[in-house]
């Protein structure tokens, strides 16, 4: 490699990171005091991730197992949760010289440089770009709007370079078909499921549609079926159906002898989808050469699948003790109740992360940062515009994967049924049947799917650009520097809003505990992604960066009820909180059983502290805890009250 090319990507490189400062400041100015998400919502366990990781390791642990959280019962088992592995390589050499929040905000500055790169290396494969084409690329993917309010609240999904890895793998697979391209494939699905294990799902689902795009060929049927009018029959039968219930608020019906209720849309607007698909296919004569590809599937699957292994090793070994110890946790899938999708308008939706969309439209995240970090799915319109010009006057005609990959991602992240303008039409999308697929149903939240088509959209605006410039060969240049002004002004989300990452002070008195105590935060409790009892705050843990002693609630992406149900048996006080932190009324059986187990109980837990959050429960729970406990106070500081047993505890010997 010549001196020339060594430069030219050290200028990619540092192009690539001067965006990444500039779309993230002011944040390189407060590394270690500050996040871009709250730390007592989904950051502060993206952060605790990365320190509980570091402090297995240096312990000699199973880095996939900690007795810091649940530390009453056994040990929590992390192969279910969302625990970004590689990240948590990433901040290992970072967290010991900028302490758990300067790691973590370096990791996440340098995985948005690394999602850019990834990206720019696909561009130039897959369509030969230029560098300043293939760079725009990769500035539309890394910072798409979809991966920027990722970084505010679900830090794994925003390590997305995996994702473009696969895909590029995945063409040089199919270009060459040489097995150390498939092997690439499975270990950039493994890569994948370590950053979040949606992104493993990801990659089956874009190998299925990439060689659907190759092996399907659509065509219009010249010649009429006799079976269309029967449809047509159908169709108008029931859009009248559909017009009266929604016109006229559904009744029942009388159906040879049966009565039918017919208040809500779901089912007459499902049978209308289907009468419509089956009109298109009617319509259209579907050519399948799968033929040909299938000597070559079989042999990616198999090189990838045990390529991807490997790596998986310790995650599938967790898992598998999961189901036989009957600890899987696999939450129901309901027709009518399951995660809603994004709105389909908010594919068109300008960025809400630039400054101007929160000064003119309102600022999302402020108003509901849950909302805004699930469903911020905006394509860049920008992008969006360059390719239908490229497509109309420059005869941009990219491979039929492409176009499948992007619109059918996008239209998973409608969801089970296609919201407009935040009214359900009950029109079912893709996701309303795919999710009942084993394995794909463990995607439970279909807003993410965006992610993928943000990278398929970044690749074909790549793409656009080398068609227009072949189109327009002396403009070419200048085209590329404008889409890439106007790209740049278009996703720029600074300055970004800021949470103080600062501890309360108080926490010094536990962290300099040279004892192995466990702390107990009041309201108590035990939360996953899908559930919570008793009410626990991820606060907690983000503390515990910087105390480091052993909690006995926790929070974790998927808690079994086993869990749960031996915590609420094997400690009866324990029960008692949880119910009284959910806001439910004291009873006198519950104070009974709290006064005359408290003590015991916080003898044989080696309960050291109590961190009372005294703005999340009510003053009955407060003073029940103090007098039960019997427990000095300590400190007060903000909203945070700490308290230790009056009585010195026996020697504790909590397992490290």
């Amino acid at each position: 490699m010549t001196r020339i090319d060594w430069a030219h990507r050290a200028g990619v490189f540092a192009g690539f990171l001067f965006v990444a400062i500039a779309f993230s400041w002011p944040l390189p100015l407060h590394l270690t005091t500050h996040l871009t998400g709250d730390p007592g919502g989904d950051t502060g366990v993206y952060v605790w991730n990365q320190w509980t990781f570091l402090q297995e390791v240096m312990q000699g642990g199973n880095p996939l197992r900690t007795r810091r959280i649940f530390s009453l019962s056994q040990p929590a088992d992390l192969s279910q949760h969302n625990y970004t592995a590689f990240l948590n390589v990433l901040a290992l050499p970072l967290i010991p010289l900028l302490g758990a929040v300067g790691g973590f905000n370096v990791v996440m500055l340098l995985m948005s440089v690394i999602n850019a790169l990834c990206g720019y290396v696909l561009a130039r494969l897959a369509f030969t770009a230029t560098r300043l084409e293939a760079f725009i690329g990769g500035v539309a993917f890394a910072w798409a709007p979809a991966l920027v309010a990722r970084r505010t609240g679900h830090f794994s999904l925003a390590a997305a370079a995996p994702l473009a890895i696969f895909v590029w793998c995945l063409i040089k697979a199919d270009r060459t078909r040489q097995h150390r391209y498939a092997a690439g494939a499975g270990l950039s699905m493994a890569w994948a499921a370590f950053c979040d294990p949606y992104f493993a799902v990801f990659c089956l689902l874009i190998t299925v549609i990439y060689v659907a795009g190759q092996a399907v060929r659509l065509q219009r049927r010249a010649e009429p079926s006799a079976w269309r009018w029967f449809v047509n029959v159908g169709l108008l039968a029931v859009t009248g159906l559909v017009a009266g219930i929604a016109l006229g608020g559904g009744g029942r019906i009388a159906l040879f002898g049966t009565a039918i209720s017919l208040r809500t849309l779901y089912t007459p607007v499902l049978l209308l989808t289907i009468l419509l698909l089956a009109r298109l296919a009617l319509s259209v004569h579907v050519q399948v050469h799968i033929r040909a590809h299938a000597r070559w599937l079989v042999r990616f699957a198999v090189v990838a699948g045990v390529a991807s292994i490997g790596p998986l090793a310790p995650v599938l070994y967790g898992l598998g003790q999961r189901v036989a110890d009957g600890r899987f946790v696999s939450p129901p899938t309901l027709w009518r109740s399951s995660p809603r999708g994004v709105d389909a308008l908010a594919l068109f939706h300008p960025n809400p992360n630039h400054p101007l969309s929160r000064y003119l439209l309102g600022d999302f995240q402020s108003q509901s940062a849950t909302a805004f970090v699930e469903y911020t799915a905006a394509m860049s319109l920008v992008a969006l515009g360059v390719v239908a010009w490229a497509v109309w006057r420059a005869g941009f005609r990219p491979r039929d994967s492409w176009w499948w990959v992007t619109a059918g991602f996008a239209a998973l992240a409608l969801g089970p049924f296609v919201i407009i303008g935040g009214a359900n039409s009950y029109i079912p999308g893709p996701w309303a049947l795919l999710r009942y697929v084993p394995v794909v149903s463990i995607v439970r939240t279909p807003t993410r799917f965006a992610i993928v088509a943000a990278l398929g959209l970044a690749m074909l605006l790549a793409g656009a650009l080398v068609a227009l410039g072949e189109h327009w060969p002396r403009r070419r240049q200048r085209i590329g520097w404008a889409v890439l002004a106007l790209l740049l002004f278009e996703l720029l989300p600074a300055p970004r809003p800021l949470y103080s990452a600062q501890y309360p002070d108080l926490l010094t008195v536990i962290a300099d505990d040279p004892r192995p105590v466990r702390v107990l935060n009041l309201p108590f409790g035990v939360r996953d992604g899908a559930q919570s009892v008793g009410n626990f705050s991820a606060r907690s843990q983000f503390n515990q960066t910087r105390h480091g002693k052993p909690l006995i609630g926790g929070y974790l992406s998927r808690v079994s009820e086993r869990r749960i149900t031996q915590l609420r048996e094997r400690f009866p006080v324990l029960s008692v909180l949880m119910r009284l932190s959910e806001g439910q009324p004291l009873t006198e059986d519950d104070r009974t059983v709290v006064m005359t187990q408290g003590a015991t109980f916080v003898a044989d837990a080696s309960v050291g502290y109590v961190l009372i959050d005294r703005s999340s429960i009510p003053d009955a729970l407060s003073t029940l805890a103090v007098s039960a406990f019997d427990l000095e106070h300590v400190a007060t500081e903000g909203q945070y009250s700490l308290y230790r047993p009056s009585q010195p505890l026996p020697s504790p010997d909590i397992p490290r």
